[in-house]
């Protein structure tokens, strides 16, 4: 097993005891919840008679199913209006702080709390939300959970977990231009595999990640679980107290001090043991579609969609079901394929420097006739700050529809939908069969410039050839 890593620093740190299961039950530091997981975890303590053991340690905000268009009360879907008004009466009920929309702090949860200094290094974190594995950026250990889980957190601030392994991926070297954050976890995960990260944390390392800014480092944490693995972080440093410092819930003055030693202290030691160690070398990273049904299907955007005679005999079963849904066929180049709606946004790609880059595209073109585009803001904040550089007047001026915050398109669970057929470029997390809306709908996931590229092409386009 692993020794000295920062994963098995915080882990012995927040450790409660041993339960008689042999899984570790485990304190957590902060709770995040939002209206899609929590309501029936609140039904459970009603049925129980319990109340929330520490209100204080958990933040609520509203995301999934918020309208990214209209935003007035009521909604108009019934069951969106519900869960809302669910989440409203329960933190009103518990104590708990609830970032609803108008508030000025509200947004997709993983870019609320890191934006507010919520997230700290040496946290443990959950939520429950898969990409929760997001705040690992700061060097924290961050969960998704279950519905039981959430109701058994809000009850003890404590779970039932059993330990991971420890998975060091490092990655060397300076990305070329027009490869970003998103190109480097989707290149990890098509060679890795989906699968590949079960029963690891991992911890990501490198002079590439050293180059990265934190909102980087955050798209590369959140899509930790596309790649198999329960939480991904990466060891605190300069980049991260630089980010952290000033921030509404970071330490102040002598705390800031105290917290600053405690930080340094739990990165993983320099000659600390892995379970396994992986190496990629960012010169080998172009810039990454998918053009499957798993985020593992991904390939260059220079390649060709793959054969299954390539593939591994495991793997050629699901490609083959990807090419009967997908309309692709094996051997044809991805770049060219057309698309019918770009998406930029989510909790991989909506935060403010996602949004820069991507308006550095937009600007002097115009989304193809044809293609539906619009742009939607991690948060609130995001938004007001966008807004302040005038990137949302690029965007505008360029063809885009300029939204809400919310996580739109990325799940639609929400009005943010793809409609039939239609082949969508995203800059979003997952490629599943529906996840976009739309039964039959398509997802190509890329980096938020890559988007902009296949907006103002109408097709899958090299966004280098942008630059």
């Amino acid at each position: 097993m692993s020794k000295g890593t920062l994963f098995d620093k915080v882990w012995d740190a927040h450790t409660v005891g041993v339960l008689p299961s042999g899984q570790t039950q485990l304190l957590i530091g902060l709770h995040l919840i939002h209206e899609v997981t929590s309501p029936q975890a609140f039904a459970m303590l009603r049925e129980r008679g319990l109340q929330v053991m520490f209100p204080e340690r958990t933040i609520a905000t509203v995301d999934h199913i918020v309208p990214t268009d209209n935003q007035a009360r009521p909604y108009a879907d019934s069951l969106a209006e519900e869960m809302m008004q669910a989440l409203e009466q329960n933190c009103k009920d518990f104590g708990i702080t609830f970032y609803n929309t108008g508030s000025g702090n509200q947004g997709i949860v993983h870019v609320i709390a890191p934006e507010q200094g919520l997230t700290q290094p040496g946290m443990t974190i959950a939520c429950g939300d898969s990409h929760t594995s997001t705040h690992g950026a700061f060097g924290a250990i961050a969960f998704g959970i279950g519905t039981s889980q959430v109701r058994d957190l809000l009850a003890s601030q404590t779970l039932a977990l059993a330990k991971l392994k420890v998975r060091r991926i490092e990655v060397k070297g300076t990305l070329r231009p027009g490869v970003y954050a998103k190109d480097v976890i989707l290149h990890i995960i098509r060679t890795l595999g989906v699968k590949g990260g079960v029963g690891y944390a991992y911890e990501y390392a490198g002079t590439t990640f050293e180059q990265m800014n934190m909102e980087e480092r955050m798209t590369i944490c959140n899509m930790s679980i596309e790649g198999g693995a329960r939480c991904g972080y990466i060891n605190p440093d300069q980049v991260t107290f630089d980010y952290l410092q000033g921030r509404d819930f970071a330490p102040k003055d002598v705390d800031w001090d105290k917290a600053l030693a405690w930080w340094k202290s739990i990165a993983s030691d320099s000659d600390a043991e892995y379970d396994d160690v992986v190496v990629f070398d960012a010169e080998d990273i172009a810039p990454t579609v998918t053009w499957g049904i798993t985020p593992g299907q991904g390939i260059a955007i220079t390649e060709r969609v793959p054969t299954a005679a390539e593939m591994p005999t495991d793997e050629r079963a699901i490609a083959e079901e990807a090419y009967r849904y997908m309309d692709l066929q094996p051997g044809n180049p991805i770049q060219g394929t057309r698309v019918d709606v770009c998406f930029v946004g989510s909790c991989t790609n909506g935060r403010i420097s996602d949004l820069r880059e991507a308006a550095r595209f937009a600007q002097g073109r115009h989304v193809a006739d044809g293609v539906k585009a619009f742009v939607v803001p991690g948060s609130e904040r995001v938004k007001q700050q966008a807004e302040a550089e005038g990137l949302h007047e690029i965007f505008l001026a360029a063809g885009f529809e300029w939204r809400e915050p919310g996580c739109s398109m990325c799940l639609a669970m929400n009005p943010d939908k793809l409609q039939g057929r239609q082949l969508s470029a995203s800059s979003s997390n997952r490629n599943f069969k529906g996840r976009q809306g739309s039964a039959s709908g398509r997802t190509l996931l890329m980096s938020p410039a890559m988007v902009v590229a296949a907006a103002v092409t109408g097709q899958v386009t090299d966004v280098r050839k942008l630059i």
